[in-house]
């Protein structure tokens, strides 16, 4: 087997990673453009953290073969090392350590002589919105406040290559669009990003591209655009004027569009999800004149792409926030 794209930040082919009776990773392949935020998404035990470890050497594979970076993750191991940084689920820092300490100690061990540390640190905690919590033990900080750190002691030298293992996971959604803001900037300033998340909304909103992970495989592969489009047309919302009409309306949608039609909460409100890749526009002019002719008024209409929660779901058959067996290790 050789690897083909000598330019790609990652280049993996047929990862094996085994614990036991389980096999965590089976026969992973995945490329990796540089310079954008690639996203691998699955749920919980999809072997996300698994494959992240055997690209960053913290684990030996059992097979296949990998490069990160242009450099054989097998026989080059050091030298990945230091192209890469790795932030995971959770937090890496002294917690008995304040967050200026917690940096300079990084720094020094990077390589940095104190001076030079000093500063690299005063300016990620600026730039991370950290400096008013310098001098507070990380113990102390919320879970925000600490995923920031961690991910500003990733990127005290600056990496070619960053993962990030589910670098929101527990947070709450103002710290988690913090997150993505710095996100936003390591990489506008050259960094690739391999980004895990097991968030629809969070590879979304990051991810040029995405690889759909379940049970150690790769399932599919695309822009987020690419990825909504090859599971259908997607779904039509409308919102009626009144909702004594709904039952009616139900039925002529259902035998206009030959689509499932789902009644939301919002009394008004009904939902048709679309199979085919085609004639979605077609389909829903066909269920406006319908009613139309039925005298049932519609006050507000949308047409829309699948979300990648239904592109996951028609995928795998399960949604991607369900629980299932952890990944070992």
């Amino acid at each position: 087997m050789t690897l083909r794209d000598q330019d790609a930040a990652i280049q993996a082919e047929g990862l094996v990673k085994v614990f036991g009776r389980t096999r965590a990773v089976d026969g992973l392949n995945l490329t990796v453009p540089p310079g954008q935020v690639y996203g691998v998404l699955g749920p919980n035990g999809a072997g996300k953290t698994t494959a992240v470890k055997m690209l960053a050497t913290l684990l030996q594979m059992d097979g296949g073969q990998a490069r990160v970076m242009g450099l054989d993750v097998r026989s080059q191991a050091d030298a990945v090392r230091d192209k890469v940084s790795l932030t995971g689920q959770f937090a890496s820092v002294d917690e008995d350590l304040t967050g200026l300490e917690n940096l300079i100690l990084i720094g020094r061990l990077v390589g940095y002589p104190k001076p030079a540390a000093r500063r690299r640190a005063d300016l990620l905690l600026e730039a991370f919105g950290l400096e008013d919590a310098a001098d507070r033990q990380a113990k102390n900080y919320s879970g925000g406040m600490r995923r920031r750190l961690d991910i500003a002691a990733s990127i005290v030298r600056p990496p070619e290559l960053m993962f990030l293992d589910e670098p929101t996971t527990g947070l709450d959604p103002r710290s988690r669009n913090q997150v993505w803001d710095i996100i936003r900037v390591i990489v506008a300033q050259g960094t690739t990003v391999l980004l895990t998340t097991q968030y629809l909304d969070e590879a979304d909103q990051l991810a040029s591209r995405i690889a759909v992970i379940d049970h150690g495989r790769v399932i599919a592969e695309g822009t987020p655009g690419e990825l909504k489009s090859s599971v259908g047309a997607g779904s039509v919302r409308l919102r009626l004027r009144d909702p004594a009409q709904r039952d009616h309306a139900r039925g002529v949608l259902a035998d206009a569009m030959t689509a499932e039609i789902t009644a939301e909460s919002d009394p008004l409100a009904l939902t048709a999800r679309l199979t085919g890749t085609t004639d979605g526009a077609e389909r829903a002019a066909r269920a406006l004149t319908a009613l139309s002719q039925n005298g049932i008024v519609v006050d507000d209409f949308a047409l829309g792409q699948p979300s990648l929660d239904e592109v996951f779901l028609a995928l795998t058959n399960h949604p991607a926030h369900e629980e299932s067996e952890k990944e070992a290790a």
